[in-house]
């Protein structure tokens, strides 16, 4: 696997290297030696997948407030995406950033997202399916998120949103807040 250090910190993007022959290929997606090596969260919990229909379908920005802050390891299976975290740790020096990431079928690339970032995604096909590790199990109580379309964070999505949920629409702005976001 190869290990690409992103803009934000303690953000990875990750490609594995497929071997192959007249069958397709072989690789490796997650090894724990290797995580290790780079100071990287390795024990997952569990693991989701998630499948929209229609190009243009948004969700997120997501995450979990402390202490069942959760790390992630994202992957596209079908289709396309461009993947967008932003980093909410105030103590960072890349806090309220965020980066974008194609991630497809086909260019073998997952993005590692550390715990205290929010998490979002929107499909750039059709039949797009979406699966990641998880490193805590979900917490109900603990489930945040940010709108995909506050000025404050300046996220210019790469194509129009069509479909997005009631809840991922009306996230609080960061301006209403009045907590720590994380």
């Amino acid at each position: 696997m190869k290990f690409n250090q992103t803009s934000l910190n303690d953000a990875w993007l990750i490609e594995f290297e497929p071997r192959g022959d007249k069958r397709g290929y072989f690789a490796r997606t997650m090894c724990q030696e290797e995580f290790s090596t780079h100071g990287l969260i390795s024990d997952f919990q569990q693991q989701n997948t998630s499948f929209s229909a229609q190009r243009g379908t948004l969700r997120g920005l997501h995450y979990q407030r402390r202490p069942h802050a959760e790390v992630k390891l994202v992957r596209c299976l079908r289709g396309a995406i461009v993947d967008v975290i932003v980093d909410l740790r105030q103590d960072s020096s890349t806090y309220l950033q965020h980066q974008m990431f194609e991630l497809t079928d086909s260019n073998h690339r997952q993005l590692y997202v550390p715990s205290g970032f929010a998490h979002s995604f929107i499909t750039l096909t059709d039949d797009a399916e979406v699966s990641y590790l998880v490193s805590a199990s979900y917490h109900p109580e603990s489930e945040d998120g940010l709108r995909y379309c506050d000025e404050a964070l300046g996220i210019s999505w790469p194509t129009a949103v069509t479909v997005v949920s009631e809840k991922d629409a009306n996230w609080p702005l960061i301006s209403e807040r009045t907590e720590p976001l994380f």
